[in-house]
């Protein structure tokens, strides 16, 4: 316990800037949306202008812009990336910063095993990706409120949550499996966030060449798209039963190979 809640306390400060960061991001995407409602100017027509490539860049989807649940679709995907950088880089750095900060000696002479050290920080982490995705979810239904013009979103922004918080356990155990595994920890949280941007790449490449589809299971940011929580089937079954297996193969991992290294001095 002691463990468990001084990492809480370590990263209390981190977790309220990106609470902060995450929150102006819905301000500042909302605020976009009323600009351009107040401007009388069409965003579907805007967007239909753009070349394929720069719309598949941009985030944009086959969705209605011009409602208030098209647009947030647009902005989930930006709100998706911060919680899944915050959360890998956060499962990383938990288990990494006691070779880090050359603290691993006090902490490990404690009458404590590494499973338990482990868990504790795991546990933190878990605790930091919660509060995270709920500050999310209260800005987003709260702003939206201010711009809807009747529409029932509040159900699709919890499933659209959902599909975030299971992405930012993904991603979250993939850097402590990074961390745990290689001879450098202190470089996971980078190879973590490069892993990251790289199937964030993919998922953008599927969007514009619609042949390579077949490869949407290799990137997470196909698994919960907005356009197809929102306003199709909600969340597929497949790419859930994918995450909780590679979530819990990766956790597993963290485990074993923990507990098999050697710290470095």
């Amino acid at each position: 316990m002691n463990i468990f809640l001084k990492e809480l306390k370590s990263h209390r400060k981190s977790l309220i800037f990106w609470s902060i960061g995450v929150f102006l991001m819905v301000v500042s995407g909302m605020a976009k949306y009323d600009a351009y409602s107040s401007a009388g100017q069409s965003i579907n027509d805007l967007v239909a202008d753009m070349p394929q490539t720069l719309r598949a860049v941009l985030g944009f989807g086959a969705v209605d812009l011009s409602k208030v649940s098209g647009y947030y679709s647009l902005l989930f995907l930006y709100l998706l990336l911060m919680a899944t950088i915050h959360a890998a880089m956060l499962g990383a750095t938990i288990i990494a910063k006691e070779e880090r900060d050359k603290t691993f000696e006090f902490l490990f002479v404690k009458p404590v095993s590494r499973t338990t050290i482990i868990t504790a920080k795991l546990s933190a982490a878990f605790v930091n990706i919660v509060v995270f995705n709920l500050v999310t979810y209260v800005s987003s239904i709260s702003l939206i409120a201010k711009y809807n013009s009747g529409e029932a979103v509040n159900g699709d922004i919890g499933l659209l949550m959902v599909g975030m918080f299971i992405l930012q356990l993904l991603f979250m155990v993939i850097g402590s499996a990074l961390a745990a595994v290689k001879k450098k920890p202190k470089t996971a949280a980078s190879v973590a966030t490069g892993i990251l941007l790289l199937t964030y790449m993919l998922s953008i490449a599927i969007d514009i060449n619609e042949h390579i589809e077949g490869l949407k299971y290799l990137t997470p940011f196909k698994y919960f798209e907005a356009k197809n929580v929102m306003f199709g089937s909600g969340l597929d079954v497949a790419f859930v039963m994918i995450s909780v297996i590679l979530i819990a193969a990766l956790t597993l991992g963290t485990y074993v190979f923990y507990q098999k290294r050697d710290l470095n001095v």
